[in-house]
């Protein structure tokens, strides 16, 4: 039986913690930034934690077999 392979696009855009959540980088912040106001960049810092749902596909993806 053939192994599952790992979405290598999903591999370098989202990592998992040690409790299971799914983190990501947010969208919107890599160019047109000038147009947005400081609150909305100061916002879109960091990482961000995908829902419970969305979380699922992603870690499908990633080759765990955790859910």
């Amino acid at each position: 039986m053939p192994k599952q392979k790992t979405h290598k696009g999903v591999k370098k855009r989202f990592r998992l913690t040690a409790t299971g959540k799914v983190k990501h980088r947010r969208a919107g912040t890599s160019h047109l930034a000038t147009r947005k106001t400081h609150k909305q960049k100061r916002n879109l810092r960091g990482t961000g934690v995908l829902n419970s749902v969305a979380a699922k596909g992603v870690v499908i993806a990633l080759g765990k077999y955790s859910y």
